[in-house]
């Protein structure tokens, strides 16, 4: 133990005492063993101490022993005790310590008491009886009178005010002049109205006349019912004028929903069209100019004179065709020839209407077809050729009674590729898709959901039906001997023939095979070997039946060539006609010349081909664009319609080979897709990218008169009619 001062200064007393180092100290903790090592140690010193000193020094000692005691009591003294090592014997590790365990008291951090007794536990009798007692008394609570139903009420919490701060109402006072008309009519509609209305209506009309007869005694009770008979009147007034709304919201909705006023409304469409278009249609169905009755004697004077030079040039003309009979000179040219330039009117186009609307917008028409039996019905069908521009796609038939709107509109889930009205039933119209399916449609329905769809069929086309037709097959001599059959070409290869049934099947009358082009081979070429085909079939893309033999028809393909076909007959192709450098997109018969027929292709060109000769006769190529239709006219062997990207041509082979006769360009950003002759008049519907379908009229154009067509190496003629 050391003592030190204040100063720090060391000041223990050395002990006088020194232990025996062998003697063994038990190992206790560092404040215990120092305060016991202290207090034995500091005893043994004093006891020592005052053993070995004389009695005269107890005073000092004492002294010293006060200021030892009270030092350690102090917090500068520092304690220190040095480590003494345990030394163990031979005796003390052979020597047996006997351990001994015992169990603690358990202590429950959680008790969770269970549900479910063990049938051994003694409790196991007591639960089982009271299961018991709780099913007998679920079971028997249904009718018993034991049981009754009774609602309790819980006590409900205390109500909570809460104050809420508003803008201060401000109240106006306002009055007006009535006069006893007023008041009659008042209390006439307050009469009118439900009973609970009309009691109300009198009580607030009672309290607010009585004021008006004390009006002398209070002017304050005197505005106030002013202002109460003004408040009613306004809301009487609001109901009349929400009744008489409704009941004419009503009474119009019942007029619209009525059959007769949908029927009146129809006629009165048609007339109004009729007016608007009046001059339009007339000049399409070429009717003659009514002249006014009322005319003067000057105009009837020179309506005679125009007669009378008619007659004389009719006369003229008939004198000149005799003359020219043998020498196969044309009369109408004939006739140009002894006209002066300024009595020539060249051809051209009269733009009469379109057939357009907000649904046809922006699709492109891709084929057009007359009604077989009206003649005033036109079906036209809206898709797209382009495989990246695909949408739904339409199919809408048009009357010339009102080219604004179409009288059936069919919506498909793809585009509108190829449409035919059957000859049979006239009111059948097929439709071709760009997904492959064909669809047939009545179009005495105004349900546009199809009759018939190719959808379940198993063999149906996989690739855009490009053209389908009805077509008429000879079956006997007599007439009853016809039958009908829908044929169709496909991007697939296939010209399909439909079974129309409970559903529309089809069987294959053949598969187009890729032909190899024939090339003429140099003497020092060698043989090369035939390059491998990607498809061994080719993508149809028109077709058309022979006018007389319907057994008989042409085939244009994707490839760039024409194949002859018979439907009798094993071979596939009896000819292969090789002319264009691109896909054929029309091939069509001459109606009149049946052994001539026309064909136009993505080459910018068209092909005029006799059918006993593979190669071209006259090749037509006016401008640099796709020519995506082209058709014989009607009326002639010479004339025939075309329609490329670009513009819409009229060809007359009597006149000129070389150009078009009339020429008639396209929009800014619109592209010709279809043409289409009207059947009784001098008329040409042309279909553009825009979904516009424009009826021209054909003036100054005089068709030859011829019904068939001969050809020479040398030059054209016709040959006349019997």
């Amino acid at each position: 133990l050391q003592v030190f001062d204040e100063e720090g200064k060391d000041v223990t007393p050395h002990p006088l005492f020194h232990s025996d180092p062998n003697t063994v100290v038990p190992r206790q903790g560092k404040l215990l063993a120092s305060s016991a090592y202290f207090g034995a140690t500091g005893s043994v010193f004093l006891s020592s101490f005052s053993m070995h000193q004389p009695s005269g020094a107890n005073a000092s000692l004492e002294q010293k022993r006060s200021c030892l005691l009270t030092s350690c009591n102090f917090s500068d003294v520092q304690v220190r005790q040095e480590e003494i090592k345990e030394e163990l014997t031979k005796a003390d590790l052979d020597r047996r310590v006997d351990l001994y365990l015992t169990e603690t008291e358990t202590i429950w951090m959680l008790d969770m008491p269970s549900v479910v007794v063990s049938v051994e536990s003694e409790d196991a009798g007591r639960v089982l009886e009271r299961n018991r007692i709780y099913v007998d008394i679920c079971t028997n609570r249904p009718g018993s009178d034991r049981f009754v139903e009774k609602m309790m009420q819980t006590i409900n919490g205390a109500a909570k005010n809460k104050e809420v701060q508003c803008d201060k109402i401000i109240m106006e006072d306002k009055g007006m002049m009535v006069t006893s008309w007023d008041l009659y009519d008042s209390f006439h509609v307050s009469e009118i109205e439900p009973t609970s209305k009309a009691e109300g209506s009198r009580t607030t009309t009672g309290k607010s006349s009585k004021p008006h007869t004390t009006k002398e005694h209070n002017q304050t009770m005197s505005v106030s019912s002013d202002r109460g008979s003004t408040t009613s009147t306004m809301i009487l007034e609001s109901a009349v004028l929400a009744r008489i709304h409704e009941e004419a919201e009503c009474h119009s909705e019942a007029i619209l929903t009525l059959e007769n006023f949908q029927q009146d409304l129809f006629f009165m469409e048609r007339i109004l069209m009729e007016n608007i278009f009046q001059p339009k249609l007339a000049a399409y169905r070429q009717f003659p100019v009514l002249t006014d009755p009322n005319v003067t004697s000057d105009t009837s004077g020179t309506v005679a004179a125009v007669k009378e030079a008619k007659q004389e040039k009719h006369d003229k003309e008939k004198k000149d065709k005799e003359e020219q009979k043998e020498a196969f000179i044309d009369p109408s040219i004939l006739s140009g020839l002894n006209k002066t330039p300024e009595e020539i009117v060249p051809p051209r186009l009269e733009w009469l209407w379109s057939y357009v609307c907000d649904l046809t917008n922006g699709h492109s028409v891709s084929s057009m077809v007359w009604s077989k039996v009206n003649p005033d019905l036109l079906a036209v069908g809206y898709g797209a050729f382009d495989f990246k521009e695909q949408k739904k796609g339409l199919a809408c038939c048009w009357s010339l009674k009102n080219p604004m709107w179409p009288e059936r509109i069919f919506q498909c889930e793809h585009g509108v590729t190829a449409l035919d009205f059957s000859v049979a039933s006239p009111n059948l119209l097929a439709v071709g898709m760009y997904n492959g399916s064909v669809a047939i449609y009545d179009v005495r329905s105004c349900n546009d959901a199809a009759l018939l769809d190719s959808s379940e069929s198993s063999n149906k086309h996989t690739g855009p039906v490009w053209q389908l037709r009805w077509v008429e097959q000879d079956r006997g001599a007599t007439g009853d001997g016809k039958k009908e059959r829908l044929i169709s070409i496909s991007a697939d290869g296939r010209i399909t023939e439909w079974l129309i049934q409970k559903r529309l099947d089809c069987t294959d009358l053949m598969k187009i095979k890729r032909t190899e082009s024939e090339k003429k081979k140099l003497p020092s070429e060698k043989e090369r070997k035939s390059e491998a085909l990607i498809s061994q079939q080719a993508a149809g893309m028109c077709f058309d039946f022979h006018p007389k033999d319907t057994n008989f028809y042409l085939a244009g393909t994707e490839e760039g060539h024409i194949h002859q076909c018979s439907c009798s007959c094993n071979e596939p192709f009896l000819k292969t006609y090789r002319g264009h450098k691109g896909p054929v997109y029309k091939v069509a018969w001459n109606p009149f010349s049946t052994d001539m027929f026309l064909s136009c292709s993505a080459d910018w060109s068209i092909i005029l081909w006799h059918q006993d000769s593979q190669t071209p006769i006259l090749t037509f190529s006016s401008a640099t664009a796709f020519v995506h239709d082209v058709m014989w006219s009607p009326k002639s062997a010479f004339i025939f319609a075309a329609a490329n990207e670009s513009r819409v041509e009229i060809w007359d082979l009597s006149v000129s080979t070389l150009n078009p006769v009339i020429s008639r360009f396209a929009n800014p950003r619109v592209k010709f897709t279809s043409v289409l002759f009207a059947k009784n008049t001098d008329c040409l519907l042309v279909g553009d990218s825009k979904g516009e379908v424009s009826v021209f009229e054909l003036q100054n154009l005089a068709a030859p008169n011829s019904n068939k067509v001969r050809f020479t190496r040398k030059r054209w003629w016709s040959s006349e009619r019997p």
